[in-house]
């Protein structure tokens, strides 16, 4: 139906080693990222967990959306973050967690419907299937004015 392209050109080994990320689309155009940029607090690139979080993000929010125009309600604003935490496992890494947090305006939607369908659109989004694998993928979700 659909397929996305991103590519990566890496030079060097292990922790001196860098990358650059690109995306068919050219929003990332050689975006760098390494070691420093993944493991450090060097803020100059990206890195694999930031770029899963923004699309877990971007996925659900739309998803969020999508959910809310079937049942009849129409989203104001859509505000998701997304916290993708990265711990050693055994000799190499894992990503054990990733934390959703949802804060939408919709007129005329009570409460109960909110939480109804934030999570059904956390459960149906297809990188939340994609990242099944994760042991723990939460959400908070706040209704606001």
């Amino acid at each position: 139906m659909n397929e996305k392209r991103a590519s990566v050109h890496w030079e060097g080994a292990g922790k001196k080693g860098q990358g650059r990320i690109s995306t068919e689309t050219g929003v990332l155009k050689e975006a760098p990222y390494g070691f420093a940029t993944r493991f450090e607090d060097d803020k100059r690139g990206t890195n694999p967990e930031e770029l899963v979080g923004a699309a877990h993000a971007a996925c659900f929010a739309m998803a969020f959306s999508f959910a809310c125009d079937k049942a009849g309600f129409a989203t104001r604003t859509v505000d998701t973050k997304a916290s993708v935490r990265l711990v050693a496992q055994g000799d190499g890494f894992a990503i054990d967690r990733i934390a959703l947090s949802l804060e939408a305006s919709i007129p005329d939607i009570d409460e109960a419907k909110f939480q109804e369908l934030a999570q059904a659109a956390k459960a149906g989004c297809p990188l939340s299937k994609a990242l099944a694998s994760v042991p723990e993928i939460t959400l908070v979700a706040t209704l606001k004015p």
